[in-house]
């Protein structure tokens, strides 16, 4: 499945009028041990200015909100933002990447505002992976993972893999993830689709189905 091929509607039906402190939570959302993590949705991948935007950030923004309306305050908002300090390979990472050395509270690392307000947890690490140890205490051992956001072939990939290898069952949602482009994002999806069953490539309208 490509970017660039998302059905119109990704997320199908409105489910029952949602809102966003999950009231009315549907599909599999709804079960319990179940956690949205919404990897991050920041301005810096959104910003077609930026070297890090994911061209198609804003065609996700509301398959996001969908999901995110449905799990409420089981969702997780990661944050990716740079060290004080680069140390070890990051040096040479952010040597290529200069602009990217801003405190955690530069606007570039913001969550975007149309998703900035909604309820959940969040986490913050510099690192790809979002899999932290603050991560795993949030969601617990073993958790039922959903996982969305940007971008499918860096910090998405990196921590489903670590939170499969923790031992969570982690679903990726393919029409709420975009990558650094379609040919990427394809490729990254097409990795993780080879962990099933550990890891599950699926759609917004397979989460909010299945109950």
């Amino acid at each position: 499945m490509t970017a660039s091929r998302r059905p119109a509607d990704p997320g199908g039906a409105d489910p029952g009028g949602a809102d966003p402190g999950g009231a009315a939570a549907v599909g599999v959302l709804g079960k319990a041990g179940t956690w949205l993590v919404a990897v991050d949705m920041q301005h810096v991948f959104a910003d077609p200015a930026s070297p890090w935007a994911a061209p198609r950030f804003a065609e996700i923004v509301e398959p996001v909100r969908r999901l995110a309306a449905v799990a409420g305050e089981r969702t997780v908002w990661t944050r990716f933002v740079a060290p004080a300090e680069p140390s070890g390979s990051w040096t040479d990472y952010y040597r290529r990447w200069p602009f990217a050395l801003l405190p955690p509270d530069a606007h570039e690392y913001a969550i975007v505002d149309d998703l900035a307000t909604l309820p959940g947890a969040h986490v913050e690490a510099t690192t790809f992976g979002k899999w932290t140890p603050e991560m795993s205490a949030r969601v617990g051992a073993g958790a039922h993972l959903v996982v969305c956001g940007v971008s499918t072939d860096c910090c998405v990939l990196s921590t489903v893999l670590a939170a499969a290898d923790a031992g969570c069952h982690v679903e990726v949602v393919a029409d709420a993830c975009a990558g650094v482009d379609d040919a990427s994002h394809d490729r990254a999806l097409a990795i993780l689709g080879l962990y099933s069953p550990m890891v599950e490539v699926v759609s917004v309208a397979d989460v909010l189905a299945r109950g």
